[in-house]
């Protein structure tokens, strides 16, 4: 699942009449980036949520899919269905009828060149019994103080001595969207807007999430000058 939905507050006024997914980099828009990565790992099936600007979304990435065979596209029009955006878990949690047991979970608005969808990642996390694997990277300047830790025996902790920021890029379980880890009913009928951190951070407290690092390229285009510093690079 790509999420696509955000109104990109910070890149205005770039964002203003473009969905921060679709602004280009290094002439393409940046949300095709990780879907080539993950159409190279041998996922075809993508499922994009949107809002801001969806309506630009669905036709770039339908043209993006035609170039390439065998790739089925869904999309989660959550500004359609609902009028705004769910953030990230009740993004996920909406989009459950198209996911499956395992899946993964990264934003558009990421730039991560380097990073590979392998699927003996997604091997080894389907035997094992995590709820979420997460890639966290060395904290960037705008997140001194990162988002998770990192134990040495590979487990995501929500406080320690030092912290990392987590990727966006994830694998999940369909179960860590269901009750008794939240409330928000499978499917999110009821349209209730929820962030993803609280909800790592309470598996995270029962050794339910782990975790490695990631050193490649990582950008986090956040503003319109980390945009242009990638295009200039």
């Amino acid at each position: 699942m790509i999420l696509a939905a955000g109104r990109g507050m910070r890149m205005r006024p770039l964002t203003d009449t473009t969905p921060k997914p679709l602004l280009e980099v290094r002439g393409q828009p940046l949300m095709q980036w990780p879907m080539d990565a993950l159409l190279r790992g041998g996922c075809n099936k993508l499922v994009i949520n949107t809002a801001w600007l969806g309506e630009q979304i669905e036709p770039s990435c339908s043209r993006w899919a035609q170039s390439r065979p065998g790739v089925e596209l869904a999309f989660s029009h959550e500004g359609v269905d609902f009028g705004y955006a769910l953030e990230t878990a009740g993004g996920v949690s909406r989009a459950l009828p198209w996911l499956g047991e395992v899946f993964w979970v990264l934003a558009g608005d990421v730039f991560a060149p380097d990073f590979v969808f392998a699927p003996q990642a997604v091997e080894r996390f389907v035997a094992g019994s995590m709820l979420a694997h997460i890639w966290l990277v060395p904290n960037p300047d705008h997140n001194p103080g990162g988002d998770f830790g990192l134990s040495e025996q590979g487990l995501a902790l929500s406080q320690a001595a030092e912290q990392f920021t987590y990727s966006t890029i994830g694998l999940y379980r369909r179960g860590l969207f269901a009750p008794p880890w939240t409330e928000i009913i499978p499917g999110n009928p009821q349209g209730k807007a929820a962030s993803l951190a609280p909800l790592l951070r309470q598996a995270m407290q029962q050794g339910r999430v782990s975790a490695e690092l990631y050193t490649g390229a990582w950008t986090d285009v956040g503003t319109p000058e980390r945009l242009a510093a990638l295009n200039a690079g």
